[in-house]
């Protein structure tokens, strides 16, 4: 199936740190984050910016999906929450993407499943970005 094309918008994020200290984000558009990594800081991590990524995608894919099937206006919440399980070997990464929804309304399981189906596999950017083997183009400059 095609992919769904919304609105272009401006993409990227910069990450600027010092000698010390932790990262502050800048996105192409003006947003800022400060990152924490204290265990029990409050805020956001590089790792829970990937869930957070993901899981609005997902939101927001199963929103359109909903809309374009026509049970949007039966549809009260959709929640998505993502964590993950880090491999225990090799590279450090990811190894298990943990996703829950909870789509709130009058909708069907069989419904809820497509829903969730289209926007896992067809309209979510992220997810099929991590599914894929996306290409790193890195430049070096002083």
């Amino acid at each position: 199936m095609a992919e769904a094309r919304m609105r272009e918008r401006t993409t990227g994020a910069t990450a600027t740190i010092g000698r010390t200290g932790f990262p502050a984000i800048r996105s192409r558009t003006g947003g800022t984050l400060d990152i924490v990594t204290g265990a029990n800081q409050a805020g956001f991590n590089p790792l829970d910016l990937l869930y957070a990524s993901l899981s609005a995608c997902l939101a927001m894919s199963a929103r359109y999906v909903a809309n374009r099937i026509g049970v949007l206006d039966r549809l009260t919440t959709i929640e998505v929450t993502v964590t993950g399980e880090k491999a225990e070997a090799g590279l450090a990464r990811v190894q298990t993407f943990d996703i829950a929804f909870v789509i709130g309304g009058s909708i069907d399981a069989e419904t809820r499943r497509a829903i969730v189906r289209a926007a896992e596999d067809e309209i979510c950017t992220v997810s099929n970005t991590i599914r894929g083997n996306p290409q790193f183009r890195t430049t070096i400059s002083d």
